[in-house]
């Protein structure tokens, strides 16, 4: 997706959710001065896996269900896995390191912490919502990436997308993604522990924000599949690709 594309896109956004521009990027600014200053934590496009093979793990009420299906099917070294955010816990618990993590800091961040020294690249994204989050853990990762859902300034990047599920896909095809197997992808009305760490059960309704971002995740996702060379299977929709 090229920038004015998703300008389009990000427009939108903000009049849908009445986030404020300006905080996107105060939030960038800080994330890209953070790291133009630690520059021996930084890495570039270039230093993450490139692939044509491509696992992404969200955190939806499917993500247990499709790890075991995943583990007892495929030979996973053969694919790049990426977690978005929470449902990095998920993968630590199947003893499952991935080896990228897109992520805006609101999953469960011990997991994520652990997985980014265990060696996992981590790609931080800045928005208007997570300035406090981005000063209290940016000192604790090594390995990042910054993005942003603003025009890119810096040593930041924009390969479009809003939530940390299709912006793990849209950097995907960055990286030469020509299968993606989405895993634990529902855009339901269904949100989980991996996706919010703070609710006291594994699963609850999601709230009208919630759902509103799934959908515009959705529907990101069918752009990309519209738009892009890359075939997606979507394993909530396909159950197994054996054969």
């Amino acid at each position: 997706m090229d920038l004015k594309t998703w300008i389009g896109w990000y427009e939108k956004i903000l009049e849908d959710f009445k986030f404020d521009p300006i905080a996107d990027m105060e939030a960038a600014e800080y994330l890209n001065d953070f790291l133009k200053e630690h520059e021996n934590i930084k890495v570039d496009v270039d230093d993450l896996p490139h692939n044509d093979k491509f696992i992404i793990f969200g955190a939806g009420p499917s993500i247990k269900e499709h790890l075991k299906l995943l583990k007892e099917d495929f030979d996973l070294g053969v694919f790049t896995l990426v977690a978005a955010d929470g449902a990095t816990s998920a993968l630590l618990e199947e003893s499952i390191l991935p080896d990228i993590i897109v992520t805006d800091l609101d999953g469960a961040m011990d997991d994520i912490i652990r997985a980014n020294k265990a060696g996992s690249f981590i790609v931080v994204h800045a928005h208007g919502n997570n300035l406090e989050r981005l000063r209290v853990y940016l000192p604790k990762l090594r390995n990042i990436l910054g993005t942003t859902q603003t025009p890119p300034i810096g040593d930041l990047h924009n390969f479009g997308g809003f939530t940390d599920g299709d912006r793990a896909v849209f950097l995907a095809v960055e990286l030469g993604a020509k299968l993606i197997i989405l895993a634990g992808m529902d855009f339901g009305d269904i949100i989980t522990r991996y996706s919010r760490p703070q609710i006291s059960e594994m699963t609850r309704k999601a709230d009208e924000i919630k759902k509103l971002k799934l959908e515009y995740a959705k529907k990101l996702i069918d752009w990309i599949i519209e738009n892009e060379d890359v075939k997606i299977y979507n394993l909530v929709e396909s159950k197994s690709l054996k054969g």
